[in-house]
């Protein structure tokens, strides 16, 4: 069977060649609706696949970008992903996804590879705080994105949440329940501070002074994944042990859950509960976890809108920090202590 061109599809449209090429660039700004809709109708009918090869080295691009994640297993990272992909696919642009497993070393492997596969564009979730992993980028001239963590140095786009509002409104709604020791729990900032972890943090001090709380840094840990339960079953040994915790991300949130459920520690009887991060399985716990959610699939989209704007109008973006704004969804984990003290006639502790 004869190969088909893209003459054959623009003389059985009735238009000429460049008005089909500006339809499978997506350039339809002069084009009718009808014209457009006669085209695809052709597309369809004859089978035509245009040749990638000869449309990314006529235009200078491959039609790629490449999407670095710090940590596939974070339920952001796969909303977020899952989000871009759609996104970009949508324009006829492929996606490759490389997991950098939070090591520095193997995230700057992975840009390498990027840019020697030439890709068009990179959205980064970064690992590090050096800005010298980025300047081969800013050399290259090749538009990238950072997405959840700021790099210091580093002048490009940014989107993440509006990490503080998050804790805010967590310690806001444990406050507004008659919770006074309260904790948080995060993973470990590491050498420089991971940008959510160092910022939760400091809201969550900030937030508790606001209230007119002492945050008891006793109560204010960071530590491995694997450490959590044995730091839960000591803060809950003490005489004083905090009534409600703040989970930092997902991942905590999981680790928190686990311990709960082997040491006999009932929710909310025991200990009040909200994680940040909207992940799925705290709405299939028992009781539904109260969770601060994240706009993940949003992020995601207007990360992938930002890097196209970025590739096609091929100038260098203005240095923006875009911060998503959280909300509070309500389940049944946070014990209501204000009830149980009025019944009582005393203050809640």
């Amino acid at each position: 069977m004869k190969k088909l061109k893209i003459d054959d599809v623009a003389r059985a449209a009735g238009v000429s060649k460049s008005t089909v090429s500006q339809y499978l660039n997506q350039r339809y700004k002069y084009m009718s609706e009808e014209t457009r809709q006669r085209i695809g109708e052709v597309i369809d009918e004859l089978g035509y696949q245009p040749n990638g090869l000869a449309r990314s080295l006529k235009q200078n691009r491959t039609h790629l970008v490449g999407v670095v994640v710090a940590d596939i297993d974070y339920s952001l990272s796969i909303q977020c992903v899952k989000a871009i992909e759609n996104e970009l696919q949508n324009r006829g642009i492929q996606v490759l996804i490389c997991n950098s497993d939070e090591n520095p070393e193997k995230e700057q492997r992975h840009i390498e590879t990027l840019i020697a596969r030439q890709v068009d564009g990179l959205i980064v979730f970064p690992t590090g705080h050096q800005a010298s992993a980025y300047e081969r980028l800013s050399e290259q001239q090749l538009p990238f994105v950072l997405i959840d963590r700021l790099v210091e140095g580093v002048s490009t786009q940014s989107l993440l949440l509006d990490n503080e509002m998050a804790v805010k409104l967590a310690v806001e709604e444990l406050v507004r329940e008659g919770h006074e020791r309260i904790g948080i729990v995060t993973l470990p900032l590491g050498e420089q501070g991971i940008t959510p972890r160092k910022e939760r943090l400091g809201g969550f001090r900030k937030a508790m002074e606001e209230a007119g709380l002492q945050p008891a840094e006793d109560y204010v840990l960071s530590l491995p994944a694997s450490e959590v339960a044995a730091r839960l079953a000591e803060l809950l040994a003490r005489p004083e042990p905090p009534t409600a915790l703040l989970a930092g991300n997902d991942i905590v949130l999981a680790e928190l859950l686990k311990a709960a459920n082997r040491q006999g520690i009932i929710i909310p009887e025991h200990l009040s509960l909200i994680g940040i991060d909207d992940a799925e399985f705290a709405q299939i716990y028992n009781p539904v976890i109260t969770t601060i959610r994240q706009p993940a699939h949003e992020m995601g989209a207007q990360a992938a809108k930002v890097i196209l704007s970025a590739i096609e109008e091929k100038d260098r973006p203005v240095p923006i920090t875009y911060r998503f704004p959280p909300a509070l969804q309500r389940g049944a984990s946070v014990k209501d202590l204000k009830s149980k003290c009025r019944s009582l006639n005393v203050r809640p502790k």
